[in-house]
């Protein structure tokens, strides 16, 4: 059913739930009786609560949920990170990229409390000590390559450099809020071991897109 008609002394024109009007289209309330509602919004979250692994809800200001954050926001800046390594072509973009999925097995183990999720939920989850393993080879991979340390160095090299240095920081706070998990035994161990080691890896990785970008690094020096 077409009709046509005036607005704001226009041509308006009207089908089913689309409204025309000079080249911009006006939806009714008709169309949110039509639509299809997407699957990324539940609801079930609207009171501030939210479900782990294993089924069980929690405040969204729980100190699981706030290392589960800080994982997600973990992964999001190696993600910048890894897009300017790529345009550096600097050989550490296929690196970065095993560790943003691993995040999220460290993120699978971080949301199946040790303490009341079922044997089946935890071995699925178990975090492998594999991975730091890959991390310490090529931390001892890349700082073979690098000039030997004489100074701190300030976060500098070159925006890739210091994308790698902001993951860094992250990546120790994402292992501060992990800690207490651990102590209170719901967090296996070894993601707080995995966490510890790749800040590791970000500092050498951050020096080493420095060198290849032919960036100069900035050491500490006390400022009188």
């Amino acid at each position: 059913e077409m009709f046509k008609g005036l607005c704001n002394g226009k041509l308006l024109i009207k089908c089913n739930y689309k409204y025309q009007c000079n080249n911009i289209l006006y939806f009714t309330t008709d169309h949110a009786n039509k639509r299809k509602k997407s699957l990324i919004y539940t609801k079930t979250g609207d009171k501030g609560t939210t479900s782990l692994y294993n089924g069980e809800r929690r405040p969204k200001n729980d100190l699981t949920f706030e290392a589960l954050g800080n994982q997600d926001e973990l992964n999001a800046v190696i993600g910048i990170a890894r897009e300017h390594c790529l345009l550096s072509s600097n050989g550490l973009e296929k690196m970065l990229e095993e560790i943003q999925s691993t995040l999220f097995d460290i993120g699978a183990a971080i949301a199946t409390p040790m303490d009341n999720s079922t044997i089946e939920k935890l071995n699925y989850v178990k975090f492998s000590p594999k991975y730091t393993i890959k991390l310490e080879e090529w931390i001892d991979e890349i700082d073979s390559k690098l000039p030997p340390l004489k100074n701190f160095v300030i976060p500098s090299g070159g925006i890739t450099s210091c994308y790698i240095n902001l993951a860094r920081t992250i990546c120790r706070r994402t292992e501060r809020s992990v800690i207490s998990l651990i102590q209170s035994e719901q967090v296996d161990h070894e993601v707080g071991i995995y966490l510890n080691r790749l800040s590791d890896f970000l500092f050498v990785a951050s020096r080493m897109s420095a060198l290849v970008d032919g960036k100069s690094e900035i050491l500490w020096k006390k400022v009188h």
